[in-house]
C-alpha cells in the first residue's frame, strides 16, 4: 500500500467515525450544507433515509464517500440488490439487522456490529426481524459515481 492509499483509507475511517459519533450524540443526522449536496433516495414505506454525509474524493479515482443513516420499522425489509460501484459498510446503532450477502450465511446483528458488500455482490436479505423494536443504521460507501447506486435483482418466475 502506498502512503496515499493509506491516508485516503484513514480518511474514510474518521468521517465514518465522526458520523457515528454525530448520530450518537444527537440521536439523528446533523446535516450540514457543505456535506449535503446530493438528496438520499427515497425509502419504501416502513423505511427512512437521511444522508449524513457526501464528498467527492478527488484523490481516490473521483470516488464518493457518503454515509446514511436509515431507519426501518418493525419487520420492514427491501428486495434483493445489489450495488454496482460501492463498497458498502453497514454499522448498526440499535436494533436488530438480518443481512445475507452472496452465498454467505443469514447473519443478524446487533448495535456496534457491522457488515461489508464488495461492489455488485448479491445483497440477498436486508431487513429487521423484530416484530416490536425499530432498527437504526449507518451504511457508508465508497462509490463510482459514474454506476448506479442500486440496482434491483431480477425475481425468476419460475413455470
Amino acid at each position: 500500500m502506498t502512503v496515499r492509499t493509506i491516508i485516503s483509507h484513514g480518511l474514510i475511517a474518521a468521517a465514518a467515525a465522526a458520523a457515528t459519533y454525530l448520530v450518537a450524540i444527537h440521536g439523528q443526522p446533523v446535516l450540514a450544507p457543505s456535506t449535503a449536496q446530493a438528496q438520499a433516495p427515497v425509502a419504501p414505506t416502513g423505511q427512512r433515509v437521511a444522508e449524513v454525509f457526501n464528498q467527492a474524493m478527488a484523490d481516490v479515482s473521483g470516488r464518493v464517500l457518503s454515509v446514511r443513516l436509515t431507519e426501518r420499522d418493525p419487520g420492514n425489509g427491501s428486495p434483493a440488490h445489489r450495488h454496482p460501484g460501492s463498497h458498502t459498510v453497514g454499522y448498526i446503532l440499535e436494533g436488530t439487522y438480518e443481512v445475507k450477502i452472496d452465498d454467505g450465511p443469514v447473519r443478524t446483528l446487533k448495535a456496534g456490529e457491522v457488515f461489508y458488500e464488495y461492489p455488485n455482490a448479491l445483497h440477498a436479505i436486508s431487513r429487521n426481524p423484530s416484530s416490536s423494536e425499530k432498527l437504526k443504521y449507518l451504511i457508508i460507501q465508497v462509490s463510482d459515481p459514474t454506476k448506479p447506486g442500486t440496482v434491483p435483482e431480477p425475481t425468476h418466475a419460475h413455470p
